[in-house]
């Protein structure tokens, strides 16, 4: 114990004598808070019921606890990840030394590449797990459809950083407004979606959210990062955003959980509808006031450690987090019920007994991301036929996790 003792107080040595002093601690605290978020929204708030035939299907314990709720609030930390990707993006595109489209270029191979690996790793455990351990076909399904669940993220977010150098023109001409159409935007695709005439719209039409929904927290941090955001701007947003956050559940009748609940109709996530954008308002304000609170908090080097650690495993913890939990379901499935872990979510004895399995999704996803990390790295040693195949995996991956196959 002494020993693990040690070795924290010397790696917290190092990361804190490696920080240089222009490092911005709030924001990669911010980021590190969004990103915590992920794995525990996903863990917490999602469950397993298991079939007759011993297969395992999504379930949710806000389907049985609605007034738990309230936790997706918290937890939907989405639009802080994307203030604060605008906000660093703005730092990276003006200390650029090559083009526009090699600074893209790097920023979307960094995306990528994990992607990339979790989808060819799971392409290939399909046929072990379903012919080497006789592993049902539905819980495969089930377990491809989490994997892929947070990569759509991953997706739009190199859409949105492909879309920075127009976003700083934005700002640059309209400053914290630059979002307004954004907002706007979505609060009519909800309107023709929920209003009078919802039965006359194609369904198609919610994917118009898709962009402009996500966009939003970003261009509010393209525009921070620009220096026009005040904190009399913050307060609007805080407040703002909390006013129409609260009108939108208690007049038009919004979904209180902000991420989908198995067999509710509507959604606020996917896509984001105009709730989701009044909670990033809400909290892209909370966050620009509090940043210099959170930069003088980080500076003790206990905190700034694990904030560090966390940054420099952002994706590896994006993508291989359902894994994690998947890890530790899968297997029990064989088992049966276990309480907290495979068995329907829907009494306080499974909320208490999936608490108690929370610190061994984390040790199972430290684990898996020792080895996973090294996807994150450049690719220099790979040559053109492995990513040709791995290419292939991932989209034979997704393909069956779509149900396209």
């Amino acid at each position: 114990m002494s020993s693990l003792a040690t070795l924290a107080r010397r790696t917290t040595r190092t990361i804190e004598a490696g920080t240089p002093a222009h490092r911005d601690r709030a924001i990669d605290g911010l980021r590190a808070l969004a990103l915590l978020a992920v794995p525990t929204g996903h863990w917490l708030l999602g469950g397993f019921t298991l079939s007759a035939d011993g297969a395992i299907h999504n379930a949710s314990p806000l389907r049985a606890f609605a007034g738990l709720a309230p936790v997706s609030w918290v937890l939907q930390m989405l639009g802080i990840f994307f203030l604060v990707g605008g906000y660093a993006s703005v730092l990276s595109y003006r200390r650029r030394t090559g083009s526009t489209r090699a600074w893209l270029g790097g920023r979307l191979a960094r995306l990528g590449r994990p992607v990339l690996g979790v989808t060819a790793v799971w392409a290939g455990l399909l046929p072990v797990l379903r012919f080497g351990f006789d592993v049902p076909v539905d819980t495969l399904r089930t377990a491809s459809t989490l994997v892929i669940q947070p990569l759509w993220f991953v997706g739009v977010y190199t859409v949105v950083t492909a879309l920075t150098p127009l976003c700083v023109r934005a700002a640059r001409r309209l400053g914290v407004w630059a979002a307004a159409p954004l907002l706007g935007s979505v609060a009519l695709v909800d309107f023709l979606r929920y209003g009078p005439y919802a039965d006359a719209v194609p369904s198609w039409l919610t994917l118009l959210n898709i962009l402009p929904g996500w966009l939003f927290a970003y261009q509010l941090g393209v525009s921070w990062g620009e220096g026009r955001v005040t904190r009399r701007h913050a307060r609007a947003l805080l407040v703002g955003g909390a006013v129409l956050f609260a009108v939108l559940l208690l007049v038009f009748g919004y979904p209180a959980s902000m991420v989908g609940v198995p067999g509710e109709a509507r959604t606020n996530s996917h896509p984001p509808s105009l709730l989701v954008l009044a909670l990033a308002a809400a909290q892209s304000g909370a966050a620009i006031l509090l940043r210099d609170r959170l930069g003088r908090l980080l500076k003790r080097p206990a905190l700034w450690a694990p904030v560090v650690v966390v940054n420099l495993s952002a994706m590896t913890i994006l993508c291989w987090h359902q894994t994690a939990m998947l890890t530790a379901a899968v297997p029990a499935a064989f088992l049966g019920e276990v309480p907290g872990l495979v068995g329907a979510p829907d009494s306080v004895g499974w909320i208490l007994a999936r608490l108690a399995w929370m610190p061994v999704f984390a040790g199972l996803l430290a684990l898996i991301g020792r080895y996973a990390r090294g996807f994150e790295s450049p690719w220099a040693k790979t040559g053109p036929g492995r990513r040709t195949l791995a290419g292939l995996l991932a989209a034979g991956f997704a393909a069956f996790a779509l149900g396209l196959a």
